[in-house]
Parts: C-alpha cells; structure tokens; sequence
C-alpha cells in the first residue's frame, strides 16, 4: 500500500485527520509525510507502523514529549539504542505501576460487586 490520503490512513488508524496532522507538526513521526503533485499527504506503511506505535504510546500514558525523544533518537539512526532502551524500559515501569494499580482498584470494585450479589442472593432465598 503506498500513497494513502489523510483521510484513508486516518481511518484505518482509528485516529481523526486533525490527530495525524498534530503528530506531524509536533515532531512525533520519523519523516515528514510525502505529499503528492498536488500537496496531499501520501502515507505508506512504514508510516503507518510508527503511527500505530505512537498511538500505543500515548495510549499507555508516555508524555509528548517522551513520545518526541523516542522518535528523535529513531531518526538520528544507529548508535544510541541504550538511550531508547531507557526510554522504553522507563515508560514499561511507570505502566506496570499504573496497572498495579488499576488492578487494585478493580479489585475492590469486585469486592463491592460480590458483597451486592451475595446480598441479593441471600434475599432471594428468603422470599
């Protein structure tokens, strides 16, 4: 697939045309995206790959401006691997901190649920 439109890859990225055009302006993709003879964006691939995993990113909570460094050390090439291995490593701590938590709080939503079931179940026997 070559040469998608804005509107064509942002539908199947999920995301709107104005968040692709932000991620762009913003420096979170690895190139600017080519533009046809007539100036429209042409995504390919390989575009949309790194869109998918920016969007992982800000889905799993990485600021901007993690977001941002990650993509500057991709497109400056080989040679500093470490730097986006404590990026990433980094951004996994803080997400598993955060699922710890959301487990706990689910837990006790589950808590809460099992206490109203038990509670009907017992009135429900007595009727």
């Amino acid at each position: 697939m070559t040469g998608m439109t804005i509107a064509a890859a942002a539908d199947e990225l999920g995301l709107s045309a104005d968040t692709l055009r932000y991620y762009e302006r913003d420096g979170l993709l690895l190139r600017p995206v080519p533009r046809s003879a007539s100036g429209h964006r042409q995504y390919d691939e390989p575009d949309l790959r790194w869109i998918r995993l920016v969007t992982c990113l800000r889905a799993t909570g990485m600021p901007i401006r993690d977001v941002r460094r990650y993509a500057e050390l991709v497109r400056a090439g080989e040679g500093n691997e470490d730097k986006r291995l404590a990026l990433l490593h980094a951004h996994r701590d803080s997400v598993l901190r955060q699922l710890a938590e959301v487990t706990a709080h689910l837990g006790a939503i589950d808590h809460k649920i099992g206490l109203y079931e038990h509670k009907l179940d017992v009135l429900e026997q007595s009727a």
